[in-house]
């Protein structure tokens, strides 16, 4: 049982020492002198044209949590997937169910004009 903790306090004290040599070589090989270029604004090989503050239109944003919900709801997929054979007709009929689940939240989304990028 001790030696169990004693590999926990290995690695919390290599894990220390790691982000500490990390640290200090990091302020001792920072730069010094900053120049007026160095402190301008760089986008992708361009020079910034306008202010970056700007709106972006909420379909954007509806966008991305469509995404991220239905992205999210597939990772529920792979554990079913590997304990497929083994989980029985129970496991189908709730999956159909989930799918349903699925595919009325994207027709939904659709008809709302979530997908529309005009």
């Amino acid at each position: 049982m001790l030696s169990m903790y004693a590999v926990i306090a290995v690695l919390f004290i290599g894990s220390i020492v790691f982000t500490s040599i990390a640290i200090i070589l990091s302020r001792v090989f920072q730069p010094r002198k900053q120049s007026p270029q160095k402190k301008e604004t760089y986008e992708c090989g361009f020079k910034t044209i306008d202010t970056a503050w700007f709106n972006y239109r909420s379909s954007y944003f509806i966008y991305a949590i469509v995404f991220l919900i239905f992205e999210v709801e597939v990772v529920f997929l792979y554990p079913w997937a590997v304990m497929f054979q083994e989980l029985g007709l129970i496991a189908i009929i709730e999956m159909v169910i989930f799918f349903t689940i699925l595919i009325v939240a994207f027709i939904f989304a659709w008809k709302e004009g979530a997908f529309k990028w005009n």
